[in-house]
């Protein structure tokens, strides 16, 4: 049955007085009232801030008398849409509830519903606004202040509304956001209308190649919208470009050959691209406050840092992210960029001084010669005085640090939002990997392909001639602060789908493996993946 018909089978049901009015007014429905005020005071008791709502209001039902029929048609209707928003469908199934509110004859079970629906009001607000899953309980390396409401306003000012308005105004209002939405129930009627059709068997298939594996790509590619229908059994140029179009739109090597990686990805089932877009969802949930007017948007997956202006990408460049190992991976988080370091020194973790650096000199005090080791006082340690064997992770006493230099760790420059995590941006002298499809090399901060131009953007909004300014900073040789007048936002993010301003889709590879933890998580609240008759 589609949302539409459920939601209108929802309203008929309760505009025809389905579930009996709870606050006639009689002379013998005092008592009934007084039962009623008591029993939901009881009901409600359980719940602080359900209790503290209903004691301000004298213990009065909001769901139960006639006149409250509009408020849950509006509830009942959200209810029954709340699989479009790729929420657990089973926790929001209006048909039992009906049925509860149908059945309910005495003052206990009326107040029990009246609860329960409230109850579920503040859950639903909550999951279609800020999500259904707590971050950081799903992956500890996802650092999000979502921005919970509380419970108790949003109710206080639902009762004081228009309600199919307000629930209307709950998810996020973001254009990304729409999209999604949009792009989620397009792939659920393709699921209902079978899919993309078989995937392509084989290996490698380029320019010039035919038979029946060249028809499987062509056809997929076609089901996939990436090529008009044609009956070429040929690959040839219209294929080519549309797998260079695939390629573009899933971040791959455009290079118009279908070579094992491309493959791959076409043969992706449109289930887990489902999936992936309910989680980008949840995500944006997570994420539902505003960005900045400016802003600096790093998705991990995409390597990639962008600058924004008013929802326009004004500055792109490639990234390096962390590798893919526990201790290496880049986090996710928000802050706000405060400064730059033009000649940055780099003074080394601990974890890689131990880790890396310490078993190195033990084995040649003279090995990492480009690192200056400094005691606690900040003072240079001669190496030829120290016996590096007889320290241990705990227990070694020295800091390193690598003075400005080309060579250095961090290049020539780098983009400083301070923050527990010690991550930030910055230049890099292994300008090779940015040749790389997959770019996850580094011990968690984010290298990026055009720092100095990253600079210049930053800049110019503050100096008149900001390559001139920056040049001369660099040639000094020494550490040099550069203050941003206007800090900008900088949000680490991590979406596997994302769309473009025209609405194309955007897939990338689950890197970390974070959106497949996200999505088992949310199937175990009774998310599933649904076909639906358009």
């Amino acid at each position: 049955m589609s949302t539409a018909l459920r939601a209108t089978m929802v309203r008929v049901w309760l505009g025809c007085a389905a579930v009996t009015p709870l606050l006639l007014v009689a002379p013998a429905a005092q008592a009934q009232v007084t039962d009623f005020r008591q029993a939901v005071a009881q009901a409600a008791a359980a719940d602080d801030d359900i209790a503290a709502f209903y004691r301000e209001r004298n213990y009065e039902g909001i769901w139960s008398a006639s006149a409250d029929r509009r408020r849950r048609n509006a509830l009942m209707a959200a209810f029954a849409s709340a699989g479009d928003h790729g929420l657990s469908m089973s926790r929001y199934d209006p048909a039992p509830l009906m049925a509860r509110m149908q059945a309910a004859t005495t003052a206990t079970d009326q107040a029990a519903i009246e609860v329960e629906l409230t109850r579920l009001f503040m859950q639903y607000a909550r999951d279609v606004q800020t999500g259904m899953l707590v971050p950081s309980r799903v992956d500890s390396n996802i650092h999000r202040q979502v921005p919970y409401r509380s419970r108790l306003s949003t109710v206080r000012a639902f009762v004081q509304s228009n309600p199919e308005s307000f629930l209307r105004a709950l998810p996020p209002s973001s254009p990304e956001y729409t999209r999604l939405m949009r792009e989620k129930l397009t792939m659920e009627r393709l699921l209902a209308d079978g899919g993309w059709g078989p995937t392509v068997p084989g290996g490698k298939l380029e320019a010039g190649d035919s038979g029946n594996r060249v028809v499987a790509l062509r056809n997929r590619l076609i089901a996939m919208g990436f090529l008009e229908r044609t009956n070429t059994q040929t690959y040839d140029s219209a294929i080519v470009n549309a797998v260079q179009r695939f390629q573009q739109a899933h971040g791959l090597a455009i290079d118009g050959t279908a070579g094992q990686g491309t493959l791959r990805e076409i043969n992706v089932a449109p289930e887990s691209r489902l999936q992936s877009i309910i989680v980008a969802m949840e995500r944006e949930r997570w994420n539902n406050r505003p960005r900045g007017t400016r802003h600096i948007w790093v998705n991990l997956t995409d390597f990639t840092a962008k600058i924004v202006d008013n929802d326009v990408v004004t500055f792109e460049t490639r990234s390096v992210i962390g590798a893919n190992r526990h201790d290496r991976v880049s986090p996710e988080f928000s802050d706000v960029m405060e400064f730059m370091v033009i000649n940055p020194s780099w003074y080394v973790p601990r974890s890689i001084i131990t880790k890396e650096y310490l078993p190195q000199l033990q084995a040649n005090p003279n090995s990492v010669s480009q690192l200056i080791i400094t005691d606690a006082s900040g003072r240079a340690v001669n190496r030829s005085n120290v016996d590096f064997t007889q320290y241990s992770a705990n227990n070694f006493p020295f800091s390193m640090r690598q003075p400005p230099s080309r060579g250095n760790a961090l290049g020539l420059v780098k983009f400083m939002f301070p923050n527990r995590h010690n991550i930030y941006l910055h230049d890099t002298p292994a300008k090779s990997l940015f040749g790389r499809e997959t770019r996850a090399f580094s011990h968690g901060c984010i290298r990026l392909a055009d720092p100095f131009d990253f600079a210049y953007a930053l800049l110019a909004r503050q100096i008149g001639n900001p390559e001139e300014f920056f040049q001369s900073q660099l040639a000094t040789g020494r550490e040099q602060r550069v203050d941003l007048d206007d800090p900008v936002p900088v949000h680490l993010i991590y979406r596997t789908a994302f769309t473009q301003a025209d609405g194309r889709m955007q897939f990338r590879r689950d890197v970390y493996g974070r959106d497949a933890r996200i999505w088992n998580a949310l199937a175990r609240e009774g998310v599933a993946i649904r076909a639906v008759r358009g």
